[in-house]
């Protein structure tokens, strides 16, 4: 990845201060990342004053300067949005999109050029260079287009290249699956607090649980259910505890919330298409 490329990025929210945070750290200086949102100033100042980056209010101006463009406002937003800077939009442009459901075609189609679109699914622990992140390629775009997207997200994370069709899988698997981990946590929180443990006790105490478990799971050889096994004698505290995550089924449950995250990531692609018509 060329050092002198400039970034902007249009959209100001949790998605883009997690990866402006991570690349600023790595690969980018805050002077090559250009941040412009629909009308929020106090937010610009805000990521201005954190990370040094540079903001814009005029969306075409913010576009004209950049070589990458980064769309990372609402997806029901994308169409209102890409209409206020699309004549500022060149075919030496690379669009790269996180926007969930959003497909690339709908993109090319919005920026209405022959124009290189990648569309990615990273995650907000891209703040920390931990992210999980899936990119695949539009129409226009090529091998060139793609290392350059694989580089850039490679400085928030891990990255794999998919077909396109998988990234509303991704989407509700990695995208969305941190949230899945902090709600767990709040649960734990909640029963420590309950059962009478200090609040800064309990958290590094679930904290290191959970670190420990992630790097049992990345180095371990076994299977989930061989861990979970080796930790749950007969009879005993965990096993007491299994059972009732058994019986309120919560295996079943992330399933469904998985699933249904998926459908909601393929009907937002469908309401777009119906916006545009």
């Amino acid at each position: 990845m060329e050092k002198q490329h400039k970034i902007a990025f249009i959209g100001a929210g949790a998605m883009a201060e997690a990866m402006i945070a991570g690349m600023t750290k790595t690969l980018y200086k805050p002077n090559q990342l250009i941040v412009t949102n629909r009308a929020n100033k106090d937010r610009l100042s805000y990521l201005a004053n954190t990370y040094g980056v540079r903001t814009e209010t005029n969306k075409q101006q913010a576009v004209q300067e950049a070589d990458i463009i980064i769309l990372a406002m609402k997806p029901k937003d994308v169409a209102n949005s890409m209409a206020e800077f699309v004549s500022s939009i060149r075919e030496d442009h690379l669009i790269i999109s996180v926007l969930a459901g959003v497909a690339t075609d709908s993109i090319v189609e919005l920026a209405k050029k022959r124009v290189p679109v990648v569309r990615a699914m990273p995650n907000t622990s891209a703040a920390i260079g931990k992210s999980a992140t899936a990119i695949s390629l539009g129409k226009f775009a090529n091998e060139q287009h793609l290392a350059i997207a694989k580089s850039l997200f490679e400085t928030v994370g891990l990255v794999t290249v998919v077909e396109e069709h998988h990234l509303h899988a991704v989407t509700a698997l990695s995208g969305s699956g941190p949230a899945y981990v902090y709600y767990l946590v709040e649960a734990m929180e909640k029963a420590a607090n309950e059962i009478g443990l200090e609040s800064n006790v309990a958290k590094s105490l679930i904290l290191q649980t959970i670190i420990g478990a992630a790097e049992m799971l990345k180095h371990s050889p076994k299977h989930p259910s061989a861990l979970r096994k080796e930790v749950t004698s007969p009879n005993g505290t965990t096993e007491a505890g299994i059972r009732v995550l058994e019986a309120y089924r919560y295996q079943e449950a992330m399933i469904a919330c998985i699933k249904r995250a998926m459908e909601r990531s393929i009907e937002l692609g469908k309401e777009l298409i119906a916006m545009t018509k």
